[in-house]
């Protein structure tokens, strides 16, 4: 039988912060490398986007999927005030890079090039996974509960429902976090794919 001094130090030892994939360092610059390689993979995507109508159809209802996560996760999230585990957080951790990622990987297939699914998936690797890393080190010292909820709530991969804050979508949040600016992208990055296609 398991003493309670034992109990602790398990408890204690589930709750200590995970391993670190990239070094400090690197995460800071990988941080501030953010936006501007948004803007180079934006050029690329431009450049080498070679879309067809059944690429089309097949990438743009996934990039969809992804920008519908992204935005439901945006209404869910105050940013600093609060830990958030309603909607998309009560399965997942990170929604929004997961909705980041999910209607990148459409585009991709929507601009039917190779050589975009493997800057794209690059760029994820070596600047939004550090990036990842940093917001969930600042979480775990500004908000208490964090430890547990990493334990019982994956980064990307959805688990069992997270029992915390029960709370409804809000367009407040929505509008506060600005999401409206990923639809507006989404929607330039339509529009090019379309007049590629009939340009090609």
């Amino acid at each position: 039988m398991q003493s309670s001094g034992s109990c602790r130090l398990t408890t204690h030892l589930d709750q200590s912060p995970p391993p670190t994939l990239f070094a400090k360092p690197y995460a800071d610059m990988a941080q501030r490398l953010r936006v501007p390689c948004g803007f180079v993979l934006l050029i690329t995507f431009g450049l080498l986007s070679r879309p067809r109508p059944l690429s089309l159809l097949l990438g743009l209802p996934i990039a969809a999927g992804g920008l519908l996560l992204r935005g439901w996760a945006s209404g869910h999230l105050a940013k600093n005030r609060e830990l958030a585990t309603s909607g998309p957080y009560a399965r997942i951790r990170n929604p929004l890079y997961l909705g980041t990622c999910i209607a990148s990987g459409g585009t991709v297939i929507a601009s039917r090039s190779a050589s975009l699914a493997v800057i794209f998936a690059a760029a994820f690797v070596l600047i939004y996974l550090p990036a990842v890393q940093l917001e969930e080190q600042h979480l775990r010292k500004i908000f208490p509960d964090y430890a547990e909820y990493a334990i019982r709530v994956r980064r990307f991969l959805p688990t069992s429902k997270y029992a915390g804050a029960d709370r409804a979508f809000s367009l407040a949040l929505y509008r506060h976090n600005q999401e409206y600016k990923a639809l507006a992208g989404f929607s330039i990055a339509v529009a090019w794919l379309i007049w590629r296609t009939v340009r090609l």
